[in-house]
């Protein structure tokens, strides 16, 4: 190995490890919140389920226009850093906004900005994808999930230590910190790749996106139709005999198995593929949906979050390592944005639907939409072909 390959090899080593200190960092944050969230909407600011369904899916349908447009971007500048750091520092200025809010509409804003710190997600995959290889990408994409929930674990063990102790708004107040420290680690650690702007970008086309990309993106699309937030799963776990007190601690339950298992199915993923880790992850989240519609026992509901941090734990390590090979090298960035947009834009649907389904219908008739809808996107992976990404600079 070269001295330039081998210096080359221990900056992408200190990259990942720096973007993984940050995910734990602004997952801690973002989980001191979340176990109380539905809890805080419902209860406090007195909002029903469809506005909570409007809240949890709006920020996701809105913000998911900048990311697209900040993969594009970062594509076009060959700049990743700043999507970066700025995304935590937005993190954190919403969770103070939460702070201060006094009715459920207050939260709009807020919430909008929460999501518009996803700008940071297409560029830093696609760094993490340029600095990694076919045999080891899966397994950094593992890491960082596996670093989220890791954070999003401790974040809700705080939650549950000093919620009693600081109460909603003091706790809000908290979680902003941690995302700020994560933004300065960015700012003082990463390095942009040697070849930022030195290449002259045209932008990406239909014509860049093959059909079996196509296809992978339309399943992914009808499985975040039936996707709706966690916090249904939350206020069905107390509607059935779960204490307000004990809600945190099923969110715990899933973030626990969440962590424990995403570098595992990573590495999984590295060693017989993608899909059957992905095929994994809707199985688990069938059965997720299986159990609301069928379980009766307390013990029964609180093994359903073990299978949701199963789901999660196999889901998004892969979903984005997938789109990362099959996007053309130069336009991953605007590849991964163009992907977690229509995502996004599925997500403020599939929660309002989700929410009305619940009022008016019943509270598990949300399950039985989303397993069907969980059962076609399988039935459409079939005939996804994974493959390696080739660069296919524009003439």
């Amino acid at each position: 190995m070269s001295e330039e390959n081998a210096e080359e090899k221990t900056e992408s080593k200190k990259t990942i490890r720096t973007f993984a200190i940050a995910s734990f960092l602004n997952d801690m944050g973002s989980d001191i919140i979340y176990p109380v969230w539905p809890l805080f909407v419902t209860q406090v600011l007195k909002a029903n389920m469809s506005a909570l369904g409007f809240l949890d899916g709006l920020g996701e349908a809105l913000v998911s226009l900048s990311q697209a447009a900040s993969g594009f971007i970062s594509d076009k500048i060959r700049k990743r850093k700043i999507f970066i750091w700025v995304g935590y520092l937005c993190g954190s200025a919403s969770r103070l906004g939460y702070a201060a809010s006094s009715v459920w509409q207050h939260l709009i804003p807020f919430r909008v900005l929460d999501r518009a710190g996803k700008i940071r997600s297409a560029p830093r995959d696609a760094l993490v994808a340029d600095i990694s290889t076919d045999e080891n990408r899966g397994r950094h994409f593992g890491l960082l999930r596996a670093m989220d929930n890791t954070g999003a674990t401790v974040g809700i063990l705080i939650s549950i230590a000093l919620f009693n102790v600081l109460g909603y708004r003091l706790l809000f107040a908290l979680a902003a910190i941690p995302s700020v420290l994560g933004a300065l680690l960015i700012l003082k650690s990463i390095k942009e790749p040697k070849e930022a702007g030195s290449r002259v970008f045209k932008g990406l086309s239909l014509k860049d996106i093959d059909g079996n990309l196509a296809l992978y993106i339309v399943l992914n699309a009808v499985f975040a139709l039936g996707a709706f937030t966690y916090s249904f799963l939350l206020l069905y776990a107390k509607s059935s005999g779960f204490k307000a007190g004990l809600i945190p601690v099923l969110y715990l339950i899933f973030s626990a198995a969440a962590a424990f298992l995403s570098y595992p199915f990573g590495r999984l993923s590295d060693k017989i593929g993608r899909k059957p880790v992905l095929f994994i992850a809707y199985a688990a989240w069938a059965a997720v949906c299986a159990g609301v519609i069928f379980a009766r026992s307390l013990a029964a509901i609180a093994f359903l979050f073990v299978l949701y941090g199963v789901h999660k734990a196999a889901l998004e390590p892969v979903q984005k390592t997938i789109v990362a090979e099959l996007a053309p090298q130069p336009y991953r960035a605007s590849v991964l944005g163009g992907f977690q947009m229509v995502i996004g834009l599925c997500a403020l649907p599939a929660s309002l639907l989700a929410g009305w389904l619940w009022d008016k219908v019943g509270k598990t008739t949300p399950f039985h939409v989303s397993a069907g809808l969980t059962a076609i996107a399988a039935v459409l992976l079939l005939f996804v072909k994974e493959k390696r990404s080739i660069p296919l600079p524009r003439a």
